[in-house]
């Protein structure tokens, strides 16, 4: 019984130790225990070798005692780092591990007439349940998007978010749109259409307002903004009081971003002010709005919020009730550059360093941004 016992801490501590290290959660800052899932594979095999001569009773209540110290381990990590149980994970983490023992149990006692097959097929298993194990992952994070009836979310911005290909309107046709991947990715959850003016009657009914930091605007504008929100809409509004935003031509041409942010007089109007971050936070940030992480650079903070206002992470953003409607406020246009949020695997969204588009999405059409999985982030600043 105690070999049982200490080889089921082994395999415990392994799987841990590789879900930390090679699954991620170190190098994201997440404290999932589904990440765990596509390296059962290693330590599943090395148990399974193990007791390859111990009774079938035997190696059954090793394995699920190793699964159990798994779950309790992973458990308290999510718990401490967290505060979240992550029970449906720790679920999955069970099932996944006992599909795993039983196919190394499988491989282990095969005694084929060629000697290297099983040591093959062992081979092999291992890349095939990592990829099989991302591509489930890949499912369960996917964000949902917003129904196909869902009135567009009308955005207005001054950022290169369109026409990303060459210098020329020769070059943008041959490449086509190329449209930044912050754009392309709010339009893969929702409708989005993209406005240069907001003179024209949007957005349309039941529509939502994505505003970040726009060009100087007319006064007409400001007045359909606060308008369409005192009447009921819901906007969110990217204000920025120093922009980071690489430009894309020479400094001084007007192609580029707003330096800062130009929506004083709107935000003079509702009795808010925007004061620039200070110095020591010109590096990016991780900070929790809810259960959601956004990563933030050089952030600036909102003063004087009125009472129906209320404040996140310091200042750094803020959710007003004006009139009928509502806008959340955040003090960073830089929220929408790819490197903050972007997975670093490319293409491997339920990989990703922030929970940006689907935070966005879920203010901007009801219903998007949910997950079967959300990650497990570890606690950064919050409110």
């Amino acid at each position: 019984m105690r070999g049982s016992f200490l080889r089921a801490c082994s395999i415990a501590i392994l799987t841990i130790a590789l879900a930390w290290l090679a699954g991620g959660q170190a190098l994201l800052g997440r404290i999932d225990p589904a990440l765990a899932v596509p390296l059962l594979a290693p330590p599943m095999l090395l148990l399974a070798w193990w007791q390859r001569r111990d009774p079938a009773s035997a190696r059954r209540i090793t394995t699920l005692l190793a699964l159990a110290l798994i779950a309790a381990v992973q458990a308290a990590l999510a718990l401490a780092l967290a505060g979240a149980a992550a029970a449906l994970q720790l679920l999955l983490v069970a099932l996944t591990g006992g599909v795993a023992a039983l196919i190394a149990d499988v491989l282990v006692r095969w005694r084929p007439s060629v000697r290297a097959l099983p040591w093959l097929a062992a081979l092999l298993v291992v890349p095939a349940w990592f990829g099989a194990g991302h591509a489930l992952l890949a499912v369960l994070y996917r964000p949902a998007a917003a129904p196909v009836d869902t009135p567009a979310a009308t955005m207005l911005t001054g950022l290169p978010l369109r026409w990303q290909g060459g210098e020329s309107l020769t070059s943008m046709i041959a490449e086509g749109a190329n449209d930044d991947p912050a754009l392309a990715r709010l339009e893969r959850l929702g409708p989005v259409l993209l406005v240069d003016s907001l003179t024209d009657p949007v957005p349309p009914p039941g529509g939502t307002l994505l505003i970040a930091h726009p060009r100087a605007l007319a006064p007409q504008e400001l007045v359909a903004i606060d308008a369409f929100v005192r009447g009921g809409g819901r906007a969110v509004i990217l204000a920025d009081a120093l922009s980071g935003w690489p430009p894309r031509h020479p400094l001084g041409d007007p192609r580029n971003p707003p330096v800062t942010s130009l929506l004083t007089p709107l935000l003079d109007h509702w009795g808010i002010a925007l004061a620039a971050a200070p110095v020591e936070d010109e590096a990016a940030i991780a900070v929790d709005v809810g259960h959601r992480r956004l990563r933030l650079s050089s952030a600036g903070r909102f003063g004087g919020l009125p009472s129906p206002c209320r404040a996140f992470v310091d200042d750094r953003v803020a959710h007003c009730r004006i009139g009928r409607g509502e806008a959340w406020l955040v003090g960073d246009a830089d929220l929408l550059f790819a490197p903050l949020w972007r997975p670093l695997a490319p293409g491997a969204e339920h990989l990703r360093q922030a929970d940006t588009m689907e935070w966005l999405a879920a203010r901007l059409w009801p219903g998007a941004g949910q997950a079967t999985l959300r990650p497990i982030w570890i606690r950064a600043r919050g409110g």
